[in-house]
């Protein structure tokens, strides 16, 4: 995986590939061995040689861990929305009750 003027290149399940794009380097060298590492996997666990099935479980895959993600993601922006809320409540009365008292002496 050498880097080849503004080209990446990279080997995903023993074949190699140029990159290009606005990516970081290392960054795409860590997706590629990503890639492989589920295609791997997935050629261990199934058994199979054809690496166009191998690529499309791998793809399915990660499909499936990216949506888990989000919605993960949109249960905790959820939880942080009510926490947000409840303070709101509990801090609202607590600022009111200053106020209607006054100035202190």
């Amino acid at each position: 995986m050498n880097d080849k003027g503004d080209g990446v290149r990279v080997e995903i399940y023993d074949q190699s590939y140029s990159m290009r794009g606005g990516l970081d380097a290392d960054y795409i060298r860590e997706l590629a061995r990503f890639v492989d590492g589920k295609m791997r996997s997935i050629a261990a666990h199934t058994r199979t040689v054809d690496s166009l099935r191998v690529a499309i479980l791998a793809a399915l895959n990660i499909a499936d861990e990216c949506h888990q993600l989000k919605a993960q993601v949109q249960q905790v922006e959820q939880r942080i929305g009510q926490c947000s809320s409840a303070l709101e409540e509990l801090i609202e009365p607590a600022s009111s009750s200053k106020r209607n008292a006054g100035p202190e002496s």
